[in-house]
């Protein structure tokens, strides 16, 4: 026979999951009405991608650890076969509507080169890059809700300065398009694909079931951004807004900025964040992150046990994943994902650079005492 006390924290579990699924959709349906359907799809979207990197533990920072370290190259791929979906169905899209939805396409640069490596170096410090460290922040992770702020700060600095840093040398944008441009992008994919599996530990060269499936769910939903959007998945914007309206609330002179001056960025500090197409993904992904760990009643971490270096350490690298992503044109998101899989060269080059920086971001974390 059941015990009381056995059903009450059963019950009281139902009654959590049910507030959040009703909650959720409330929030979705009053954004919707207020500022527009469109609007309340990209909530939605975004509470898929934060529901699917928290939900299935798909991520980027940590399988390029996982391969570095171990060898293990699951994830990696995971990450490759997910853009090659996207890819499949952007690339034809883009060049035949070019006037309606756009790529993610960006120069090769020295700045750009330089950020990708800081990038890739500083998400191995907090184990998280931009979508990461949102989405563990949503679940309760003191680390990242700690650098999440300074992440913010450190992309409105970096779009504060990216013109000067753009001068200093940038080639013309080079974009992958049409059949052939498609074929060279999942040739290249696969080419990446097989070193990955051809350097894997002995009995390392499977990948799980539920890496498969949150492959699949990603890819549908970063092609329902695209559409909804009429823009790639991006992050580091709308973070960097986040910090732009912050500063201009608090009466900083931002006119000094060739970036934040311009019309387009003016018009978006001045209305609300739910119109912002960045922000609402953003927001979502902490969301769905939220909503997994509070399903799993995980929402309970515990602040580490870390040495003052570490908390400082954590300070810095978000700050300068903040401003090195916006140098870099993306994070593993923007550039990386949407990149590659919208035909961008600087997604290809922005990958090698970031994935040279993570080799020693992996020795900076353990020296900063953040592995325990």
């Amino acid at each position: 026979m059941t015990s009381a006390a056995a059903i009450a924290p059963a019950r009281s579990s139902t009654m959590t999951r049910t507030g959040l699924v009703l909650g959720t959709l409330v929030v979705i349906l009053a954004l919707s009405a207020i500022a527009g359907v469109r609007y309340g799809l990209l909530l939605a979207v975004g509470l898929g991608f934060g529901l699917i990197l928290e939900g299935f533990r798909f991520g980027f920072a940590g399988p390029w650890r996982a391969m570095i370290l171990r060898r293990e190259p699951a994830g990696l791929i995971a990450q490759l076969l997910s853009i090659a979906l996207v890819a499949l169905v952007a690339i034809p899209l883009i060049t035949n509507n070019g006037t309606e939805l756009i790529g993610a396409h960006a120069p090769v640069g020295y700045a750009m080169i330089g950020g990708a490596f800081v990038f890739g170096a500083c998400m191995q410090i907090v184990l998280g890059c931009g979508s990461g460290t949102l989405v563990n922040a949503g679940s309760g992770n003191p680390v990242s809700a700690l650098a999440l702020p300074f992440f913010a700060i450190g992309s409105f600095a970096g779009a504060y300065h990216l013109l000067w840093w753009t001068n200093l040398g940038t080639a013309p944008v080079v974009v992958l398009s049409g059949t052939s441009g498609l074929v060279l992008t999942l040739a290249g994919l696969a080419a990446v694909a097989g070193l990955a599996l051809y350097l894997a530990a002995p009995g390392a060269r499977s990948l799980p079931r539920r890496l498969w499936i949150a492959a699949g769910l990603l890819a549908a939903l970063a092609l329902a951004n695209l559409v909804v959007a009429g823009q790639p998945w991006g992050v580091v914007y709308g973070l960097g807004l986040w910090a732009a309206k912050g500063a201009t609330a608090l009466g900083m002179d931002i006119s000094g900025s060739a970036f934040w001056t311009l019309p387009t960025n003016q018009a978006r500090i001045a209305e609300s964040l739910l119109t912002d197409v960045t922000s609402l993904t953003n927001i979502g992904i902490i969301g769905g992150a939220f909503i997994i760990a509070a399903w799993r009643s995980g929402l309970s971490a515990r602040l580490p046990q870390l040495p003052l270096r570490a908390w400082i350490g954590t300070i810095i690298a978000g700050f300068l994943l903040g401003y090195s992503s916006r140098l870099a044109f993306g994070c593993n998101v923007g550039a990386f994902f949407s990149g590659i899989s919208t035909g961008s060269l600087h997604g290809w080059v922005w990958f090698v650079a970031a994935f040279a920086g993570a080799f020693q971001g992996i020795r900076i974390r353990k020296a900063l005492g953040l592995d325990g």
